[in-house]
């Protein structure tokens, strides 16, 4: 496929169970990019912090922040799947990548609550996903990004968020 006029950064960003890895994976695979999962990014104790149930704080997501912005700088051709969830940590990562583009996955809170349910091994409990859409900021009409819709299947979102990278 040809990537001529996709973003050469790309943050794909939702709250738990939107499916932030596994579109992340496939646009990146679609575009011939590179894909890093922001989760691995994360501190031990963030980790264990989400394990136990308890919210980050900003001060938590800071170096995080910090991390997925470096990455995202470092490299051409890449997709991060971030949460990405309020505007200062959009604006944080884009301290350190201008040019990021924000593919926003959204879905009615009821179908990421039965995705989250029914997944297992998962560092994010169920619990935390009311603290995310509480938290969640969608993207604001000046940011660069686009909202995809993910009721439907992963490989419809893939396809809807790659035509529209490749053909904006």
């Amino acid at each position: 496929m040809s990537t001529d006029t996709a973003p050469a950064r790309i943050v794909v960003m939702g709250v738990s169970a939107a499916g932030k890895t596994t579109v992340g994976r496939g646009v990146a695979s679609a575009l011939g990019f590179s894909f890093i999962d922001a989760d691995d990014l994360h501190p031990a104790a963030n980790v264990a912090k989400m394990a136990s149930g308890v919210p980050l704080t900003d001060a938590d997501r800071a170096p995080w922040l910090d991390a997925v912005g470096g990455a995202l700088a470092g490299s051409d051709g890449v997709v991060v799947a971030c949460s990405a969830l309020r505007r200062v940590y959009r604006d944080r990562i884009r301290d350190a990548a201008p040019d990021a583009f924000f593919v926003f996955l959204d879905a009615d809170p009821a179908i990421l609550r039965a995705r989250i349910a029914a997944r297992s091994g998962h560092f994010m409990p169920p619990a935390l996903l009311d603290s995310q859409l509480a938290t969640l900021e969608p993207l604001e009409p000046d940011e660069a990004g686009m909202r995809v819709d993910v009721a439907s299947s992963p490989e419809s979102a893939i396809s809807f968020a790659v035509a529209a990278l490749q053909h904006p």
